[in-house]
Formats: C-alpha cells, sequence, structure tokens
C-alpha cells in the first residue's frame, strides 16, 4: 500500500469523521432540546449506537456508493480525492451555515463531478444516481409519514392520561427511538465512505474483487461516532428547536419514525440523507399540533440547501480534479 493510497485512506476517514460531526446534530438534536439528555451524554449515546450499527446492517449503501454511482473502472486516487474534498468543503460551509445538509448526497455529488471531468457522462452509473435522487425527496416524505402515523397512534393511546404521565413514560422512551436512530444513522452514513474506500483498495489492485475488508468496517463506523462526539452545535438549534418545539412524546415519534425509514432504505442499500429523513420526520409530528407549529420558512431554507448539495459537491470536485491534474 503506498503513500499516497494511506493518506487517501485517512482524508476518507476524515470525511466520516466530518460526517458524524456535522450530523450528530440529526441525532441528538431532539433528545437534547427536549431535555431529555444532556449535550454530553446524548453524544456519547448517538456515539456508541454510530459505532456498533456494523453489528446489525450489511454493506448494501457500500456497495452501491462504491459501483453504483460512477463506474467502478474509472475509480482512481485523483477521482477519489476531489470527491472527498467537494464533500469536506461543502460540509463545512454548511456546518458554518447551521444547515442541517446530506453528506451522503454531498460525497455523491463529489463523485459525479469528478468523473464527469475525467471520462464524461458515459462514466455515470444512473439507474443508481436516479435511485439516489429520487430519495431526496422520498426519505423526508417518509420520515413525516412514520412521524405522522406514530404521533396520531401516540397521540391516541394517551389521550386521557395527563401531560405528566405522558411526560414521564416518554422521556425514558425517547432513550430508546433515540438509540435506534443513532443505529439507523451510523448504519447508513459510515457505508457511503466504506464504499468509497473499497473502491479505491479494488482501483489500486490491493482487492481482487470489489468487497469492503472487515477494517475498513471498523475503521468508518469508529471515525462517524468520533465525529458525533465532537458534536455539531450550530445545527443541533435548527433541528430541535427552529423546525417545530418538540416535548418527549414528539422526539420519539420523530425519531422512531425517522428510523424506520432509515432501517428500510439500509436493506434496500439506498445512500439516504439522515438530515432529510428526521428533518420530515420532525415537520410531520410538528404539523399534527397544527400546521403554524412548524416554521416552514425554515424549513423552506433546508430544502433549498438539498438541492444545492449535489450540484455545489460536483463543481467544487470538479475544481479540485482538474486542479490535481496541473499537479
Amino acid at each position: 500500500m503506498t503513500i499516497a493510497i494511506i493518506l487517501l485512506i485517512l482524508l476518507a476517514l476524515t470525511f466520516d469523521f466530518l460526517n458524524g460531526f456535522h450530523d450528530s446534530a440529526n441525532s441528538v438534536a431532539t433528545v437534547v432540546s427536549t431535555k431529555v439528555l444532556s449535550p454530553k451524554w446524548a453524544v456519547i449515546w448517538a456515539a456508541f449506537f454510530n459505532f456498533v450499527a456494523f453489528l446489525f446492517f450489511g454493506v448494501h449503501v457500500a456497495e452501491t456508493i462504491g459501483k453504483g454511482i460512477v463506474d467502478l473502472q474509472i475509480i482512481e486516487s485523483n477521482v477519489v480525492f476531489a470527491a472527498l474534498m467537494g464533500a469536506c468543503i461543502w460540509n463545512i460551509i454548511t456546518w458554518y451555515l447551521g444547515l442541517p445538509t446530506s453528506s451522503s448526497h454531498a460525497l455523491i455529488g463529489g463523485l459525479i463531478g469528478a468523473a464527469l471531468v475525467k471520462a464524461g457522462p458515459s462514466s455515470l452509473v444512473f439507474s443508481g444516481i436516479w435511485k439516489t435522487v429520487l430519495f431526496i425527496f422520498a426519505s423526508p416524505i417518509l420520515g413525516l409519514f412514520f412521524g405522522l402515523v406514530f404521533g396520531t397512534g401516540i397521540f391516541r393511546l394517551f389521550r386521557r392520561k395527563s401531560p405528566k404521565q405522558v411526560d414521564h413514560v416518554f422521556r425514558k422512551g425517547q432513550l430508546l427511538s433515540a438509540s435506534l436512530y443513532s443505529l439507523g444513522h451510523g448504519g447508513n452514513d459510515a457505508q457511503k465512505t466504506m464504499g468509497i474506500i473499497a473502491g479505491l483498495l479494488f482501483s489500486s489492485h490491493l482487492i481482487d474483487k470489489f468487497f469492503v475488508p472487515f477494517w475498513v468496517v471498523i475503521a468508518c463506523n469508529t471515525a462517524m461516532a468520533l465525529g458525533t462526539l465532537a458534536g455539531g452545535w450550530r445545527i443541533v438549534k435548527t433541528m430541535g428547536q427552529r423546525v417545530a418545539k418538540l416535548k418527549p412524546v414528539d422526539g420519539f415519534c420523530a425519531e422512531s419514525g425517522a428510523a424506520i425509514t432509515l432501517f428500510m432504505s439500509t436493506a434496500m442499500g439506498i445512500p439516504v440523507s439522515t438530515t432529510h429523513t428526521i428533518t420530515g420526520s420532525i415537520a410531520g409530528v410538528g404539523s399534527l399540533k397544527r400546521l403554524s407549529a412548524v416554521r416552514w420558512n425554515v424549513a423552506g431554507k433546508i430544502v433549498w440547501a438539498w438541492i444545492f448539495t449535489i450540484p455545489v459537491a460536483a463543481v467544487i470536485s470538479a475544481i479540485f480534479y482538474e486542479f490535481i491534474k496541473l499537479l
């Protein structure tokens, strides 16, 4: 293994760390905003379940990223470097602005940008790209739907209970829902970096066929968990309070709805955005009270950030690919 490959793997793990750092807000925002856990214990809780996610999920998402977005034959060190830089820079920009965007789609945009510059449209695997783009819209809708289903069912079931009794039950229940959501987050998101590293190893002839070595699985889940521990606190406030005010029962319903969506998409090998999913679920639960309970102007800004993620990350990646070629 050359120094260049080692450095690229470290860059990929840095992206995974930033992914956890950027998306930690998604995992802990509801449980912190409802004051079920302190910020410190919330990130420890989320990081633990981010790490152990590899015990519960396969590597279907990693296979989609590694060979289902761009032609595996054109993946090489320059493409990987440019794709990771595009994704990392977009993550840092949106973290600074406090926007909960998708690290997954930033990585996919980075791959697309570098591949287009290197080999043109023929290098793109459109079936995988369209499936991913479809779930940009489907995952928040599914999150919203399941959030509504959970919210409606729970509110009807506990309609005769006092607010104090409901709060007591769901302050404990939210520990379960937060752990399930963090499990789904680690299961889907860590695999995206696994796919990049596995593709790099295959293109460098370090493995005979495309698969994800176990050491890559452990490294990626560890990097994501450490990123979650570091915490992206600028985004916590946006997710936890600006989209809709949440109580423990709301947080339980939102996290449970998002977790189901993530489990489903991970089982199908679809690299979805955990950010999109939890935002849709929070909006769904918030709208049960009244539509005005959701701050739709904030949600609108988030949606625009989602729309720009893939193309902007692709442009940044394309610039880096051209730059690295000159060097």
